[in-house]
């Protein structure tokens, strides 16, 4: 089995395990941090990619070379997650599909940075969608659809996902600060 090309990354960090199935669309658009671990993902997008973060196996970033994904510290997408930065509205206004139609016939687009605040959690085979912020110490339950921002420290589920219970953040924030991490919120 062949070993995942590092080098041709923006930038990785220390500690770092990409599967060799990953495939990265656009890699030197993808900083990555410390501690990482990458299963068999699919990514098209930029990214930033913090520390402590682990991807799971099958999950999609998709959106192509003008979208954006950031991911904070302490984060995880669990198995078969789905992070679209980038799709079709689907309102008729244009042909639906591959990038390989010229921009004229186009349906018009949904277009929007996802960003994944620090202490952020996604369960299995949940779906983020465009333009939306993921706050700090957020988690999203399996098998959600995730459609708006949420709110720090709050646990999320459901079709769309709605708040379900508040999370404490002390315990967390002290743990990533004896990992060297200043304990502050708003990452």
């Amino acid at each position: 089995m062949s070993k995942f090309d590092y080098s041709l990354l923006k930038s990785v960090g220390n500690d770092v395990v990409i599967s060799p199935n990953a495939e990265f669309r656009r890699p030197q658009l993808v900083s990555i941090g410390n501690h990482v671990a990458i299963d068999t993902a699919y990514i098209t997008t930029a990214a930033d990619i913090g520390d402590y973060v682990h991807i799971g196996p099958y999950v999609s970033i998709i959106g192509g070379p003008k979208a954006h994904f950031t991911m904070g510290n302490f984060t995880n997408l669990a198995a078969g997650c789905r992070v679209v930065c980038v799709s079709d509205k689907h309102m008729g206004d244009g042909l639906i599909g591959p990038a390989t139609i010229p921009d004229q016939y186009k349906d018009e687009l949904d277009m929007g940075q996802v960003v994944m605040k620090n202490f952020v959690n996604v369960g299995t085979n949940a779906v983020i969608l465009p333009g939306v912020t993921l706050a700090e110490g957020t988690v999203i339950g399996a098998c959600s659809l995730v459609t708006k921002n949420t709110e720090p420290w709050t646990i999320y589920t459901g079709i769309p996902a709605k708040p379900v219970k508040v999370r404490p953040r002390e315990k967390m924030l002290r743990y990533a600060q004896e990992l060297g991490y200043p304990a502050k919120a708003g990452g």
